[in-house]
């Protein structure tokens, strides 16, 4: 069959493929003129930011606002505007001239709502589909500028339509062909450049307003608004999407992600293939148009295979013509063991043939030789699946998009189990009787009869299975690709399927039962094929039955050994014999579920096998294989790596950590640094400023031509490097001038010094006399103090005080750094201790170290994940970050302590170390400069400046075993839990201690980690006893699930849309999807021990604002904020000279 179609045109949309505007489309008409506005009150609310707005204000002047929009003069030229804006080709426009003209409706119909999900679908093709409830189109026809004459007869035409569904909205804003005539518009004596984008407005603080996101899609360029009709992030040229409003949650504005362009219309040529030819055609309009659904011809015809046994239920055969097949015959190269033994698995040996060299599994192990398991232990397979599968009737396919496939398979008695995820009910019913999804991997680890191998054992873990479906009677077909790519460093057989074509549909509700059945498959060289008719029962909601079938087909093909003589051996024809076979859709999990028994053995069934270790009914354990005896006599026997009497295996010794019982073979801790990988592997790496294999290292002599200044001297050390400035020659090697210029600091405070008086000791400065303090590169240090009053206070660069700062004896203001010159960076103090790229990072903590996984977006860039901090011996608990002064801080329990370090390389810093027993959680008030830490032996809460000095405990009772403690600095909030095991709670109070309160105290097992968003204003926790992840807003007490079946999460923390947790039992670091409450991402660290706290590092401090923020709140000593303004407390040891409580309002 050759069938014709068209690719998309890529020429720019026109009006006639606008939605439909104007008096036939019953819309309304702004009045004509200038800055003129209409208030639309709407039928069902629009979703915009974070905020819900049930009317919107429709402007001549080319946007939509979601609050009645001021004067033109505040905003035209002055973007973005104080009040929420969705701007479609926003300028000076005008309509008074009769010829211009702004349409506005609401719509619900059909139509419209279909146009309006095409739009949005193809823009963001892997999310799930959207169908909007009513639309808004609103389309400004023929709009000039206020001042027409500057511009000619230049008329601008555009359209925007805001479609909704209860959970969000989306933007579709059109641009025609020739609908964009100019690009900006007179504004006062000039002109400026339209603009389009969404902008949130102001943003109410506790302390004043601020102006929100302001998300722009055009730049200042006039370009960038021309390239409006002429690109697209949506698919189809002049059109573009964008995601504006989520409910409950919001994070960003999405657009659109499709930004190719199709080709020129040319016709093309299909050659006849069963995957989908019904997909959308496009006419020049990108109208969809779908071919009908026609059946392909008559059914496969079937032969029985001329062996065909006597019994009922055996199987039939399509006879296979292998010409069409493409089989890569590959051999092992023409070397021997000599030089090729690396090629085998760790676990086999290398044999030399007369024509090559083959692997061969040890005993004890199964495989290929190049892939080897251990026999007897369970087996998991992890991968995705991907394609495009039509269900029934329909026109739109739907997508698979690397959903998670995972299988774990009991080998020693050949049951399989494969799960899928992600899969809507709009297909998983209709998937239900393709549990050959999973056939191939029960036939690679079936349980094998005496004489007879499973997949595994013959081909190893490297082959592609390509399945053709056929059902019947309508003929519709499916391609089942799949690849299985090896044994990876877990052990886990790594894989991925794609899906391409038609399967009929099962309605929702129903069930399917599939009887046993049996496959042959037939063996040749690198290729093996298998083919069978089956049935399946289809049980209706309403309680009917259907009987339906569908034809199989299936070539496996792989590279094998050419040399071995031993593999022809191998049985021509085997039967797969599958039983206890289980197919189940959890729509409410979106997961569906196989599961079968599985053995290979004799085509013609051969005799009656009774040993408990050919049926699987031996009582092993999972981790045994049984070997058997004479009759039915067996024994079980632990697999590899598993100590016990074969009926309970329990795992061996685990392996030693080198790198962390110092048994390494790496160079010396300052030269190399030993990094461990697993089982009882570690890498060795020379430490930056050392060369060599990591065993050995030889230092790099970094004084290179250039190094220095030029009239400098340049003296190579162990892994670094100094520079120093000649005999008179003045500065830090780096530069070097022949005298040293004062700068205005050093000479402010030189020409003080000038003024002496001679005392018992020496000359010194008159008394009363302030005299100024200059850095290391001479500039004003940004706070200044009188050495003789004790105030102090904030200086600019020049040297001025900042009015406002000054503070009296006894207490110090916060004073900025002001931006003076730093010093040139050389290399970091420690080889320890690695600085941070900028961007958003996670900080996590294990044993001995803090580590960091950069973000990019919300996705964690692993590979470039690596040790921050090594602390051998310490064990560290938990982790804050102070994103003012980029410091890390950290609790250890060994040696109770809390500590710092710049994250930007340098010496940890211990800041407490005594009066601690065993702290755990902490958290940091970046604006209070405070932090806060529990502590779950003393059973208390503490506060401290974040140099340690001036200790206060703010909580000491009814506490058991505190741990997890966030803050909340603009809202003067500190939240806590407590893993008690007999009463579990979560508890709030102002960061003073005052208004304390429980926030959760049921359905709570050991809620370990706690996380507040300050987007969102969600609090979540992480319980390990309820295995689940919740999350409130803790002013109204809506709480909600996220994620049921977490295994042990410790630590948690959030990022937009996504929080992070670590987990004990995984040894990794999870990424959860709060909007959609799935697993998103997983990282499992080289060093694989358990992880404990966690935090984010953000690129800059979040918006905000509190009472302390700013000259300590005025307090003499300790400045804690609550919701209403501060109150100021004494550290607890009494001595504090002049300190001065109060409490309450500012």
């Amino acid at each position: 069959m050759i069938f014709l179609g068209f690719v998309a045109t890529a020429q720019s949309i026109t009006r006639g493929e606008f939605f439909p505007f104007g008096p036939s489309a019953r819309d309304q008409l702004l009045e004509g003129g200038n800055d003129q506005t209409h208030r639309l009150e709407l039928d069902k609310p629009v979703l915009f930011y974070d905020g819900t707005f049930d009317h919107i204000f429709i402007n001549t002047n080319g946007f939509v606002a979601t609050a009645e929009p001021v004067s033109e003069s505040t905003y035209l030229g002055k973007m973005p505007p104080k009040f929420g804006m969705i701007a479609a080709l926003e300028g000076d426009l005008d309509t008074s001239d009769g010829v211009g003209k702004v349409f506005f409706r609401q719509d619900s119909s059909p139509d419209a709502l279909r146009r309006a999900a095409e739009h949005i679908n193809r823009a963001f093709p892997e999310d799930d589909e959207v169908n909007p409830t009513n639309a808004v189109v609103v389309t400004w026809v023929d709009v000039a500028t206020h001042e027409p004459q500057s511009r000619g007869d230049a008329r601008n035409t555009f359209q925007l339509v805001i479609a909704s569904l209860e959970t969000a909205s989306y933007a579709i804003l059109l641009y025609a062909r020739d609908g964009i005539q100019f690009s900006s518009t007179p504004v006062k004596h000039s002109s400026a450049v339209m603009h389009a984008g969404f902008s949130k407005g102001s943003v109410r603080g506790y302390l004043f307003s601020s102006q929100g996101p302001y998300y722009r899609t055009t730049t200042d360029d006039e370009a960038s608004v021309r390239a409006l009709a002429e690109e697209t992030n949506s698919g189809l040229r002049g059109v573009w999407v964008y995601e504006i409003g989520t409910s409950p949650y919001f994070s960003n504005v999405a657009p659109g992600e499709v930004t190719d362009l199709p080709t020129e219309s040319t016709p093309r040529e299909s050659p006849e293939r069963f995957d989908d030819t019904r997909g959308p055609a496009y006419t020049d309009g990108q109208q969809l148009v779908y071919p009908p659904y026609e059946s392909e011809g008559e059914q496969i015809e079937v032969h029985p295979v001329q062996y065909q046994p006597h019994q009922p239920g055996n199987p039939e055969v399509v006879v296979v013509d292998d010409t069409d097949i493409n089989v890569d015959v590959f051999s092992y190269n023409l070397g021997s063991c000599a030089n090729n033994r690396h090629k085998c698995s760790q676990f086999a040996d290398c044999k030399d043939y007369s024509s090559g060299y083959c692997c061969h599994c040890r005993p004890g192990f199964y495989g290929n030789g190049i892939q080897c398991l251990s026999e007897g232990k369970p087996q998991r397979i992890n991968g995705k699946v991907n394609g495009n599968v039509y269900v029934g009737n329909s026109p739109s396919p739907v997508e698979f998009s690397s959903n998670d496939l995972h299988s774990y398979l009991v080998v020693n008695d050949g049951r399989s189990y494969v799960a899928i995820s992600d899969i809507t009910d709009t297909i998983g019913p209709s998937l239900l009787p393709l549990s050959a999804i999973g056939g191939v991997i029960g036939w690679a680890f079936a349980l094998e009869q005496p004489g007879f191998k499973n997949g595994f054992s013959i081909i190893g873990g490297e082959f592609t299975r390509q399945a053709e479906v056929t059902f019947l009677p309508g003929n519709e077909r499916l391609t089942i690709t799949q690849e299985f790519k090896g044994i990876d460093e877990h052990d886990h057989l790594a894989m991925s399927t794609t899906l391409e074509g038609r399967i009929p549909e099962v309605p929702r509700g129903s069930t399917v039962q599939i009887d046993r059945y049996s496959e042959i498959y037939q063996y040749s060289n690198n290729l093996i094929t298998s083919s069978s008719t089956r049935e399946y029962k289809v049980i209706l909601p309403d309680g009917s039955t259907e009987t339906r079938s569908y034809q199989w087909r299936q070539t496996i093909t792989f590279q094998s050994c050419q040399h071995d003589e031993s593999l022809r051996g191998v049985n021509p024809t085997q039967m797969l014999s599958v039983d206890q076979v289980f197919v189940m859709y959890d729509a409410s999990n979106e997961l569906i579920r196989f599961a079968m028994s599985n053995k290979i053995g004799d085509v013609n069934g051969g005799q009656p096998v009774e040993n408990p270790c050919f049926t699987g009914r031996h009582g092993c354990d999972t981790n045994a294989v049984c070997r058997p005896g004479q009759g039915t006599q067996f024994t079980c026997e632990c697999a590899v790596g598993f100590n016990g009497d074969g009926r309970t295996c329990y795992e061996a010794n685990q392996p030693v950590d080198a790198c962390e019982e110092g048994t390494h073979t790496c160079d010396i801790p300052e030269r190399a640094q030993c990094s461990y990988t697993g089982g009882s592997s570690y890498i060795c790496s020379c430490l930056p400023g050392f060369i060599g294999d990591g065993r050995i290292c030889q230092d790099i002599d970094e004084c290179q031509p250039g190094r220095c200044h030029q009239e400098a001297v340049c003296y190579n050390t162990e892994g670094s490097f100094t520079c120093q400035c000649r005999a008179g020659y003045y500065g830090d090697g780096f530069y070097c001038s022949p005298g040293k210029t004062k700068t205005r600091c050093e000479t402010h405070r030189d020409s003080l010094l000038a003024v002496t008086e001679y005392g018992p000791r020496g000359p010194r400065p008159p008394v009363g006399q302030y005299i100024p303090t200059c850095d290391e590169n001479g500039a004003y240090e940004p706070m200044q103090c009188h050495g003789s009053s004790g105030h102090c206070w904030c200086v600019d660069r020049n040297g001025q005080e900042i009015p406002g700062t000054r503070s009296g004896p006894g207490s110090r203001p916060s004073c900025i750094d002001h931006g003076g010159v730093p010093p040139p960076i050389g290399p970091t103090p420690r080889p320890d201790v690695h600085p941070l790229p900028a961007g958003t990072h996670l900080l996590f903590t294990q044993s001995g170290r803090i580590e960091h996984v950069p973000l990019e977006g919300y996705n964690m860039k692993k590979d470039d994940a690596k040790p921050v901090l090594h602390l051998p011996e310490k064990v560290i608990i938990g982790v804050a970050y102070d994103c003012v002064e980029k410091m890390v801080y950290w609790t250890e329990i060994t040696s109770p302590s809390i500590s710092k370090a710049s994250i930007q390389g340098g010496e940890p810093i211990a800041v407490i170390t005594s009066d601690l027993d065993s702290p755990e959680g902490i958290a940091i008030d970046h604006l209070g400069r405070t932090m806060f830490w529990t502590d779950s032996v003393k059973d208390r809460i503490e506060v401290a400046s974040l140099d340690g000095s001036q200790r206060r405990v703010i909580i000491d009772s009814d506490l058991v075993n505190p741990r997890a403690i966030i803050t909340d600095p603009p809202n003067g909030n500190l939240y806590w839990a407590d893993w008690n095991r007999d009463a579990p709670k979560i508890e709030t109070s102002y960061m003073d201690g005052s208004n304390r309160r429980v926030l959760v105290k049921d359905d709570l097992g050991l809620p370990n980690g706690l996380t507040y968003d300050f987007q969102s204003s969600l609090l979540c926790w992480a319980d390990a006893g309820t295995h689940k992840m919740e999350c409130m807003h803790p002013g109204r007490g809506d709480r909600r699930k996220v994620m049921e079946g977490i295994q042990y999460p410790f630590g948690i923390t959030s990022f937009g849309k996504n929080i992070y947790y670590t987990d004990w039992q995984r040894d990794a670091v999870v990424a959860v999807d709060h909007y959609t409450g799935k697993e998103s991402d997983e990282f499992q660290p080289q060093k694989r021990t358990k992880l404990y706290g966690i935090t984010t590092a953000y690129a800059q401090c979040p918006s905000g604002q509190n009472y302390c923020a700013v000259n300590n709140g005025g307090c003499t000593h300790l400045c804690l904020a609550t919701p209403t303004g501060r109150s100021c407390k004494c550290p607890d040891n009494a001595a504090s000279v002049g300190c001065v409580e109060r409490d309450g309002g500012y």
